[in-house]
């Protein structure tokens, strides 16, 4: 598979624009870690890919935590004692603490105040609040709406339920030649916030399309999930599949202006660490490397000691690093299809190369064989990058003993992985290597030791 069959999608459609166009679909659905809106999402992105819809009961044992109460919400306001809406859901999603447990009161502003939340930094701005895993309520308003709340008696009336039910998130598997997975997972449980992380949502979402139709080397698996207890959920039901992840990507925040950032894996140097350093740098995006940090989103899961996996995440400015991050501010106008487009794009060449690595093993391996022979070696100088194309060929041949992938040579040599996979396929083609098809990069020592379900 060439790299350009597998990330090529830009040049011949407006993906920037689809993207853009399904996170709007999204943007009025209110979602939390459980209920109708998270379950109306996946159904939505049902009709983009054929997604498989999980729903673990309320109660249910997941390593250290357990599935919670499934929370849904119809209305909720607050009205003035002249029956005006002065708190609306209806207007915003985010003006209800996510998670907020049923009331019907009537209160002086004195009381009511104990359960509002503002920014007084952004007087403007709504923020999100949860309140997950503790049974209380609240409303999130602007600052400036707070200020202007006058001493009077309010009818306070949150119209939800938060009972036995269920856990849902969506699925949606790509077998390819080998049993190796490549996951890829997203959260998909915040209300209306387009970075964080709709952006995610519908990047996962236009992946799974696009390598839906590709030939695929490694097995795909999607996760569309609630954040923490869903990524928790979905290892501790699926332990016996674990170990044939070999790659993985968390998605989230990819829609701002700013530059892309890669976490690395707990490993620090797996396969997946090392591709998206190198894509990031020989594409000339805008790009910063992160250390790996138990802080973050879902690839502290997938990291935990107890799963090592290599999993990576990819975002763009990096959660509460901006100051729309978890606010009303985090609109349809904060996240533009160009940066979208373009945090697609640097999604599918991670996996074209990832796809395209491999290991081979040199067939000539006393003193370098004679490439002149063979029609490798430039005999007449002039050709711009024909000496970097044969010092390509030379690094292969030499780091070619069945230890060191392709990857591992482009990091090496400081060159392009495209040109070193292109000094491969010479050499191949002229009976100088063979790839190793059975090479798998071992885990790290302190990993936990897996048996192949």
């Amino acid at each position: 598979m060439s790299s350009t069959e597998l990330h090529n999608v830009s040049v011949c459609s407006d993906i920037g624009g689809e993207l853009h166009r399904l996170i709007a679909d999204l943007y009025p659905i209110c979602r939390s870690i459980t209920g109708e809106g998270l379950r109306e999402t996946l159904r939505v992105l049902g009709q983009y890919v054929p997604l498989d819809l999980r729903e673990v009961p309320t109660g249910t044992q997941v390593f250290d935590w357990t599935v919670p109460k499934e929370w849904n919400i119809r209305d909720a306001y607050v009205k003035n004692s002249r029956g005006e809406r002065v708190i609306d859901f209806r207007s915003s999603n985010l003006h209800v603490v996510n998670y907020s447990a049923p009331v019907r009161r009537k209160m002086r502003l004195a009381e009511l105040k104990m359960h509002l939340f503002t920014l007084p930094d952004r007087p403007d701005w709504i923020p999100y609040r949860t309140s997950y895993y503790n049974e209380t309520w609240g409303f999130c308003i602007s600052h400036r709406q707070l200020e202007g709340l006058p001493d009077d008696e309010y009818e306070v009336v949150i119209d939800s339920t938060l009972q036995p039910g269920s856990l849902s998130y969506g699925e949606y598997f790509l077998s390819g030649e080998l049993p190796d997975e490549i996951i890829i997972s997203t959260h998909c449980c915040h209300p209306s916030m387009c970075n964080d992380n709709l952006s995610g949502i519908a990047i996962a979402t236009f992946l799974a399309k696009h390598l839906s139709m590709r030939p695929r080397r490694y097995s795909y698996r999607f996760l569309f999930i609630p954040g923490t207890i869903g990524a928790i959920t979905w290892l501790a039901l699926n332990e016996e599949k674990i170990s044939r992840i070999r790659h993985g990507l968390v998605l989230t925040g990819l829609g701002d202006s700013g530059k892309l950032h890669y976490k690395k894996s707990r490993q620090a140097s797996a396969d997946i660490d090392l591709a998206a350093a190198h894509v990031l740098h020989h594409g000339a995006y805008q790009h910063q490397l992160l250390d790996f940090s138990p802080y973050g989103y879902d690839e502290r899961q997938f990291c935990s000691p107890g799963i090592n996996l290599a999993v990576g995440r990819l975002s763009r400015s990096p959660h509460g690093t901006f100051p729309e991050y978890h606010t009303s501010a985090d609109d349809l106008a904060f996240v533009h299809p160009e940066n979208l487009a373009e945090s697609f794009d640097a999604c599918l060449q991670i996996l074209a190369l990832l796809e395209r690595n491999g290991t081979f093993l040199n067939l000539n391996p006393k003193c370098e064989p004679q490439l002149g022979k063979r029609g490798l070696y430039t005999m007449i100088g002039g050709a711009r990058d024909a000496g970097t194309r044969e010092l390509a060929m030379l690094w292969v041949l030499n780091l070619s003993d069945g230890s060191h992938s392709l990857l591992d040579i482009a990091e090496r040599s400081k060159l392009s992985f495209e040109l070193v996979r292109a000094a491969a396929e010479n050499l191949q083609e002229q009976g100088l290597l063979r790839e190793c098809l059975e090479f798998v990069r071992p885990m790290p020592s302190e990993s936990v030791e897996r048996t192949e379900s």
